[in-house]
């Protein structure tokens, strides 16, 4: 076949990706005005004759596709003949039609599933802006979540400072955990629809894992606590703060005059330790795993808390255990402005042993206690 001529499967190829690419956009809308415009490349004279039945097949693939402009052409060898040109698509219901049965149904699945929410909450420009960013999530939905996420929404509108807890509410058909899978896409057309970046409930409390390692700090006399973090700031304040990656740390702590200890608060520490107002004049010591992320945790905590320090994430601990060292499975390498000069020197001896890891629970238990000590 004439390299240049296209196939009826390389048209419905490119109407497939076209489909992919623009459904969102139709879904929100005016689809009726899409146009795929194809030229076919038909074959000249020559090409013709050199492979007539070639162009005759060709010809013929075409002639029970609806949407094709045939052209007359006059060639002296072959007399008139009429020659499919270009395909012309116009619409998305036609495009999609064109690209296959799966895509025509995935098309159908997304346009009547971001038409039934505007039916049903409007067209404003948030709103249309919010489900343009969340088609594919809502096409995805079965009938029966879409119903759910309509009543949902519903609901949320009418109750917009209900105070009930995510799995209180009482929405005819939707179960208690269902928020909580769907709470993005919820969260997202709520805000759009109303404006407000809260749906007016009350959130689950973020729970921090503490060791009251100063007998003379601990409230009733209690050491080992789990508690709100709202409440963690009623705890009479700290002279010093021992912030550890890992719970088992945390728990194998000595004590320790005025401090108390924290585990457990990974990527985006500072964030929660900020509303804590005894954290921003106690003395922060960070204590995490000898590898990058352990680091990256680190510079986090500098974003909020700059004078924060490191405790056992040196060179001379990492030599002293190197032997333990494993390789980590997830490096984070990357920029961290906050670090000090020592510390970007073991990040970087880390590195250069392809990706080291020690965790923290691993070190020798002498060596981390005189150094804990010496610390202070």
């Amino acid at each position: 076949m004439v390299a240049s001529m296209v196939t009826v499967a390389a048209a419905r190829a490119a109407a497939r990706k076209r489909v992919e690419r623009d459904r969102r956009d139709w879904s929100v809308g005016d689809h009726a005005a899409a146009v795929l415009e194809l030229p076919l490349h038909p074959p000249t004279e020559r090409a013709v004759r050199a492979e007539p039945g070639a162009a005759q097949l060709w010809a013929r693939s075409w002639r029970d596709e609806g949407a094709v402009r045939w052209v007359t052409r006059s060639w002296p060898s072959f007399g008139t003949q009429q020659v499919p040109e270009r395909l012309i698509l116009t619409g998305a219901e036609a495009i999609a039609a064109f690209a296959g049965r799966d895509m025509q149904r995935d098309w159908h699945r997304m346009r009547d599933a971001v038409a039934a929410l505007r039916d049903r909450f409007g067209e404003t420009e948030p709103f249309t802006a919010a489900l343009l960013r969340s088609a594919s999530t809502i096409a995805d939905l079965p009938p029966i979540e879409l119903e759910r996420l309509r009543a949902m929404l519903g609901w949320l509108i009418d109750h917009p400072d209900s105070r009930l807890r995510l799995r209180q509410l009482p929405v005819r058909g939707v179960h208690t955990k269902w928020l909580e899978q769907h709470r993005g896409l919820v969260t997202r057309l709520h805000e759009a629809l109303t404006g407000r970046a809260s749906l007016g409930l009350i959130e689950k409390p973020v729970l921090i894992r503490v060791r009251v390692l100063d007998p003379a700090l601990r409230p009733g006399g209690l050491e080992d606590l789990t508690l709100p973090l709202d409440e963690l700031a009623l705890i009479t304040a700290p002279a010093e703060v021992l912030v550890v990656e890992n719970l088992e740390t945390l728990l194998a702590l000595p004590s320790l005059p005025a401090t108390i200890g924290i585990a457990g608060l990974g990527f985006g520490v500072g964030g929660r330790l900020r509303p804590i107002p005894w954290m921003r004049t106690a003395r922060v010591r960070y204590w995490g795993d000898l590898d990058s992320q352990g680091f990256r945790i680190l510079d986090d905590l500098r974003a909020t808390l700059p004078t924060a320090a490191s405790l056992l994430m040196d060179l001379p601990t990492l030599e002293a255990h190197r032997d333990l060292a494993v390789q980590e499975d997830q490096n984070t390498f990357g920029s961290s402005s906050r670090l000090t000069a020592d510390e970007l020197k073991t990040l970087a001896a880390l590195r250069a042993g392809g990706g080291l890891r020690i965790e923290q629970e691993r070190l020798e238990w002498g060596w981390v206690l005189s150094r804990i000590e010496s610390a202070r």
